[in-house]
């Protein structure tokens, strides 16, 4: 704990995120008891700067939420009305036709949506039922009671040096106390993470796997513009590297999202997940449509995709874990908004309850109930083995076992039990002299675009005065283990050039961390081999400021 004094804030509830499970949470806390004193936190410079999701949403959440959600102007402007899915080849493609997919995979009824909008319209009705959304705040500690549980946690600290002594201006932050805190953080979650060491709640559960999401905006040519088009494709550039595929979902204003997934259980420290998604741009399928446009955005982020198995206890004294701390995405579905939404639903309502019965600090494990025997639940376990399956035997294989899984699951059982996932995404990492060296092209700065120069399309700023939000538990490891071993896979894995290897004559390689350049999407946290590196929350407001994303 903290020895720095610090003033203190009472609420009833203290919610971490201003994503779309922290601020269900909130809005349904202020329905249920208007006189619930609530605050969201954001570590974004404003709501949706940090938000970066496919997305093509499903309105069960809202629906649940906000009924009304149409006729209060949620931008929720595009329903899907055509799906397609490809297999591809380098020169071709296979269309895969609907008909054999199970009902959860039609997208009938869904609308292709920017979840940063969504989120920014969804603080608008929160702040109108009176919570208090305070945006540049990043929580940097939590804040324990006296038995061990926890009560609040510690935001707005500004002003470190570099090594993190106190700067002439520096600012301690406040401690805001809540009878039960709400962490929505997201995906691999710094005060997530923390929590679920400290109380074990990963034992008994399999570990969280993840992907790299990577997407770009672009405005096409508007003959060429489909609104309401949705197009998944697998196979090519991938092929047996790794798992994972793309979306191209059009929107309005002749703009589409152009996504890339890569799978972080890929054995091949070689890959260079970013430049896969480069690559993929120039099938031909894709540079057609492409040809002629501009992009105008880029982004990238993990995805949890552990899915029922890998959701570790969701409540701990005082405090439960939302959405994508949890890990709530449905894989095949590639969704999970919805089923953020509907957990801060569930967690308000256990919070009310628990209050109005007198109680503060305690497990509300009525919410993890519900999640997991709820709406949540069902979506997630009839699509439990899917991740695993891919994984085990491929996509090929995967494609016929997995959907054959689904349809039984639609009726209730499975052929397959509950498959486990194993190893760690970590603990997936080969040695680098296991596997081949992939030659990726050059990019053409027209259709793909080296890294650098897309980081600019995210518009991150970090203010390089203060500590790297990203360290080492043992500086000595990135160059005298991960590079002669694993030959150095951070200056690949990081979709925004963080990390590089700097040669000098006749002086050993030195590991250097642009932290400046982070994009906040914790694929370091996660896949580095030796899990030497740890992501921290940097000083509110820094970061990525994603604009429709």
């Amino acid at each position: 704990m903290s020895e720095t004094e610090r003033e203190a804030m009472e609420y009833d509830v203290v919610i971490v995120g201003a994503g779309p499970a922290g601020l269900s949470a909130a809005i349904r806390l202020k329905q249920l008891d208007a006189d619930c004193n609530v605050v969201v936190l954001e570590k974004g410079s404003e709501v949706g700067a940090h938000i970066l999701s496919g997305a093509v949403l499903d309105p069960v959440g809202l629906d649940t939420l906000i009924p009304d959600w149409k006729a209060k102007g949620a931008p929720l402007n595009v329903p899907v009305v055509e799906d397609n899915f490809y297999m591809l080849g380098e020169a071709g493609q296979l269309r895969i036709p609907n008909f054999p997919m199970p009902p959860l995979m039609n997208n009938h009824g869904n609308y292709i949506v920017s979840m940063g909008n969504v989120c920014r319209w969804m603080a608008e009705q929160a702040e109108e039922l009176g919570v208090e959304i305070f945006p540049g705040m990043s929580c940097s500690e939590l804040v324990f009671d006296e038995g061990g549980g926890i009560k609040g946690v510690v935001a707005g600290e500004f002003g470190k040096n570099p090594d993190g002594s106190k700067g002439d201006g520096y600012e301690p932050g406040m401690e805001l106390h809540g009878k039960y805190v709400f962490l929505s953080e997201g995906v691999r979650g710094s005060l997530s993470k923390q929590v679920i060491a400290k109380y074990n709640l990963s034992d008994g559960h399999e570990p969280q796997k993840y992907g790299l999401g990577m997407k770009e905006i672009w405005e096409i040519d508007p003959a060429k513009h489909r609104e309401g088009s949705v197009t998944h494709t697998m196979g090519w550039p991938l092929g047996k590297n790794a798992g994972g595929g793309s979306f191209i979902y059009h929107l309005e204003n002749n703009q589409v999202y152009v996504g890339f997934v890569v799978h972080l259980n890929y054995r091949n420290p070689h890959l260079f997940p970013y430049m896969e998604f480069q690559r993929f741009k120039h099938h031909p399928m894709v540079a057609e449509l492409l040809k002629g446009g501009k992009r105008v955005a880029y982004g990238a982020r993990a995805i949890s995709e552990g899915g029922y198995q890998s959701m570790p206890k969701m409540v701990a004294p005082g405090v439960a874990l939302l959405g994508c701390s949890v890990g709530m995405v449905n894989v095949p579905r590639i969704k999970g908004n919805h089923n953020a939404m509907l957990s801060g639903i569930a967690a308000a309502e256990a919070a009310i309850a628990a209050i109005a019965e007198g109680r503060s600090g305690d497990e509300l494990t009525a919410y993890e109930t519900e999640v997991r025997a709820g709406k949540i639940g069902k979506d997630l376990k009839k699509v439990r083995n899917v991740k695993p399956l891919w994984s085990k035997y491929g996509l090929t294989a995967s494609l016929v076992m997995g959907g054959l899984d689904m349809w039984t699951n639609t009726l209730g059982f499975s052929l397959f039990g509950t498959i486990g996932h194993g190893k760690s995404d970590a603990e997936a990492t080969e040695e680098a002299s296991k596997h081949p060296v992939i030659d990726y092209p050059k990019p053409d700065g027209k259709l793909s675009f080296d890294r650098l120069t897309n980081v600019a399309f995210s518009f991150t700023n970090h203010e390089e005065s203060q500590p790297a939000h990203l360290t080492l538990k043992d500086a000595e490891v990135p160059v005298k283990v991960n590079l002669p071993k694993y030959a150095g896979p951070s200056a690949r894995y990081c979709p925004a050039g963080v990390y590089e290897f700097v040669e000098e004559a006749d002086k050993d390689p030195r590991f250097v961390i642009n932290f400046q350049n982070c994009v906040h999407c914790k694929t370091c946290d996660i896949k580095d081999p030796a899990q030497n590196i740890v992501w921290t929350t940097p000083q509110g407001g820094d970061g990525p400021n994603y604009p429709n994303m």
